[in-house]
């Protein structure tokens, strides 16, 4: 039997049972489909979180109140409790390093803005005017805070685009006065919109003085120094520097906590990758499952076919041809079903993309690859027994049954 033989025989097994043949190409389709989605999801988490902290400068280290209980970066414990406060002159230490290009002291707390009868509760940001360069932010509308004595708490203001919205619809805010709390300030810029990011969305934000906000806020401590190293090549000098004065300023005590961005990108890289990972293990189980039905559909058609099978073995097939024919209906029942659930998680991924706009949901090549292979080669590995069955028929005996 030549090699055309044995395909027209495996499709016309194939074609022979649509409904059985229907089930056993959905099994498998489904699970290279949740593969694929799974993957997407995973992936796209991973690749999000990435850009989020990319978005919120380069070449970034941190300072965190409090240290953190290991010798790596944990979200779950970076802040813990600090004998001594994170300060405006700590900042100002800092700013002096040779490695230090530019220092933003961040002091964030909640209260009620208010203008022309309109109230809403916004996050203040206590910031200094370097701020706008170390996160990358632009201005939509007049101007960011001046560059002033870091302690001077002017009464100026500059206002995420939501709260403009909130507060001055359909009119200019530059210019005007809001109440924060019970401090009248007025209003010197608008940012421009950037949308959600890790830690706060700054839409949503009020920026003043940081002198201003820990008035309000009647607190001396920062809630983050940002420190943009002066190059990549800097940021571990940076990091090692910023810790050192910090340690001596602090009387000798290691009480905050100095982390990079890169760091930061690593953990959560790794996490996110594990998970991914993870999940399309969990999702391949269905293709395990798939396979035994495969493997079902198989040992039905070799019931089915016991005459057939032993028609051509007594017109001299050898045990390998059958074993062939049925491998390749098997084979042909994965691939299908392979290809099918492939465009299937596609468009899963597709419609994740369009209700989660800003959610990169795109398969990585590596779990579309490895779908396809497990699909393929599970559908071949539980052929195997069905094949040699119906190889090892007796074809007087499996004449008799017809």
């Amino acid at each position: 039997m030549r090699f055309r033989d044995v395909l027209r025989f495996a499709s016309d097994a194939a074609t022979g049972y649509p409904l059985r043949t229907s089930l056993s190409v959905l099994a498998m389709a489904i699970g290279v489909a949740a593969v694929v989605v799974l993957t997407a999801l995973g992936d796209g988490a991973r690749r999000y979180v990435v850009s989020q902290f990319s978005s919120l400068g380069t070449n970034l280290v941190i300072v965190v109140p409090g240290r953190s209980a290991t010798g790596g970066f944990n979200p779950a414990n970076a802040v813990t409790r600090t004998p001594r406060d994170l300060t405006v002159d700590d900042a100002l230490a800092v700013q002096r390093l040779p490695s230090v290009r530019r220092v933003a002291p961040l002091a964030v707390g909640t209260s009620e803005v208010s203008a022309g009868g309109r109230l809403r509760e916004g996050v203040i940001a206590g910031v200094a005017s370097t701020y706008i360069d170390v996160r990358n932010l632009q201005i939509a509308q007049g101007s960011f805070l001046p560059d002033e004595d870091w302690n001077r708490a002017l009464p100026v203001a500059v206002l995420g685009t939501k709260v403009r919205d909130e507060l001055f619809p359909g009119q200019s805010a530059v210019g005007q006065f809001v109440r924060i709390g019970d401090r009248r300030v007025r209003v010197i810029g608008v940012l421009k919109s950037t949308g959600q990011g890790l830690g706060m969305n700054t839409d949503e934000v009020v920026f003043v003085p940081v002198a201003l906000a820990q008035a309000l806020f009647n607190s001396n401590t920062l809630f983050r120094v940002l420190i943009e190293a002066r190059s990549r090549n800097h940021i571990a000098e940076a990091k090692r520097d910023v810790a050192a004065v910090l340690k001596a300023r602090h009387s000798g005590e290691e009480d905050v906590t100095v982390i990079t961005q890169d760091a930061v990108l690593a953990t959560f890289d790794k996490l996110l990758r594990a998970l991914t990972a993870a999940v399309a293990g969990i999702a391949a189980i269905s293709l395990a499952v798939a396979g035994i039905l495969v493997m079902n559909v198989m040992l039905v058609a070799v019931t089915q076919r016991t005459s057939e099978i032993g028609l051509l073995k007594a017109l001299g097939a050898r045990g390998a041809t059958i074993r062939q024919a049925f491998l390749a209906e098997a084979a042909m029942l994965s691939l299908f079903g392979a290809i099918s659930g492939y465009l299937l998680g596609e468009l899963g991924a597709f419609v994740l993309r369009q209700a989660f706009p800003v959610f990169p949901a795109y398969p990585p090549n590596w779990a579309v690859i490895a779908a396809l292979a497990t699909a393929l080669s599970t559908g071949l590995l539980f052929g195997i027994m069905p094949a040699r069955r119906a190889a090892q028929l007796d074809p007087v005996q499996a004449l008799m049954k017809h």
